[in-house]
């Protein structure tokens, strides 16, 4: 882009937008998640101590004195166990979740390709109604001199009533289009200001200073479906849940077999009896576990064919991820086609329309043609570059839903790698 405004918002909306800084929590999440699946696989260390002072008092009674000297006790321990993850539990849990740590890195790309097109589409939508606005001032001017001029032919008899009310229906048809415009226009900036996460009120000023048009030149390479299903970080983020759900698969095929693990403890305690001495005793144990699941109702085997069947769903999500994404594709080099072609036929209409204005009021004030003349070729002047005008909108929008479909620039292992070799220029 060589707008550097643009750009600076698109800036702003990657550090500030409350989408973006979701998705970047969903990475820290994620992980956790990585430390904690694999966690259960690796040796684990428990320390416990205790310490009480103990004793009792003969308070009076008939069975006799049953008091006994205060003793001070500790008891220590510490606990060591050992996993064995012979058939892949939390090796597969862990792979998993190292799989939706990528997806969730993908989903980060997802929201950042998301902003940048929402950003892009509002700030052509500003420059939209920006230019339309100006048009409708433009002919409002135009047509109150033709309001003033058939006032003048009025007073000197060349001209009748109607043809002064005419004038002034134009020129009031003319002003009813501006608030809805500026309404417009201020909807289009409020969703600037929502999208970068900021008050509206420090944004307007700044894009009141107005600007062109952006217009789309370009020169689109959209490399071969391999490319595509690299750059798209949907796609990306499918393909990695597909991998996730198929890890989990043996998480559940692991728990069908027996689980072994090693443990051991070593506990000393001490005690002390006021006037009798002190003893300690240090108690040890050593030795592995077998956990074999014999009977369960079939819950184990039902959670691998839950498994399975959500790996497969994740298989047939990514597909049409995929295939979606090649349409997204097609259908947006055709509509940027079809643009270019649009907005070259409306430019030569804007200009042919312009010279036919030139001419009917020139032979208006000769007194050569008839005010309708004037009043028509003001009107087809007008819708003329409203719809040029909306085409250039048209066709920016779609150059930016093509660069969203061609992943953006979010390459595989290359974030700033660009995608298409098109820019996005201001209007000379």
């Amino acid at each position: 882009f060589s707008d550097t405004r643009l750009n600076g918002y698109m800036q702003t909306g990657l550090a500030q937008n409350l989408s973006v800084l979701q998705a970047l929590e969903r990475i820290n999440q994620a992980q956790a998640s990585v430390v904690s699946a694999g966690a259960g696989g690796l040796p684990s260390l428990d320390i416990d101590a205790q310490g009480e002072r103990s004793g009792t008092k003969d308070i009076g009674g008939r069975l006799g004195p049953t008091s006994t000297a205060p003793q001070s006790s500790a008891v220590g321990g510490a606990s060591a166990s050992w996993f064995l993850d012979l058939f892949g539990l939390y090796r597969r849990s862990k792979e998993s979740a190292l799989a939706s740590l990528d997806a969730a890195y993908a989903s980060v790309d997802v929201a950042r390709l998301s902003l940048l097109s929402q950003v892009a589409a509002a700030y052509i939508d500003v420059r939209y109604y920006q230019e339309r606005i100006a048009i409708t001032k433009k002919n409002l001017g135009s047509r109150r001199e033709t309001l003033d001029l058939t006032k003048l032919q009025l007073e000197a008899g060349a001209a009748s009533r109607l043809d002064v009310v005419q004038a002034e229906g134009l020129v009031n048809s003319t002003l009813s289009e501006l608030p809805g415009l500026e309404t417009q226009y201020r909807t289009a900036a409020h969703r600037i200001a929502t999208l970068l996460g900021m008050p509206a009120s420090t944004l307007l000023p700044e894009l009141q200073r107005g600007a062109r048009q952006p217009v789309a030149r370009y020169s689109t390479k959209t490399g071969i479906p391999a490319d595509l299903i690299r750059n798209r970080p949907d796609i990306r983020a499918s393909e990695r849940q597909l991998a996730a759900a198929v890890a989990q698969i043996g998480v559940a095929e692991a728990q069908l077999y027996p689980a072994i693990t090693l443990g051991g403890a070593i506990s000393p305690s001490y005690t002390r009896v006021a006037g009798s001495g002190e003893s300690g005793i240090l108690s040890w144990s050593f030795g592995p576990a077998l956990s074999l699941p014999i009977f369960d109702g079939g819950a184990l085997r039902a959670n691998v064919k839950s498994s399975e069947s959500s790996a497969r769903e994740a298989y047939l999500s990514w597909k049409q991820t995929v295939l979606d994404a090649v349409e997204e594709v097609e259908n947006a080099l055709a509509a940027v086609a079809r643009d270019g072609r649009t907005v070259a036929a409306l430019r030569a209409t804007v200009k042919s329309y312009e010279e036919a204005l030139q001419l009917a009021t020139a032979s208006y004030r000769d007194g050569a043609s008839s005010l309708l003349d004037v009043l028509d070729a003001q009107r087809e002047v007008s819708t003329a570059q409203a719809s040029l005008a909306q085409a250039v909108q048209q066709m920016a929008q779609d150059y930016v839903s093509l660069n969203v479909a061609l992943g953006g620039g979010y390459a595989f292992g290359s974030p700033t790698a660009q995608v298409a070799s098109a820019k996005l220029v201001l209007k000379n």
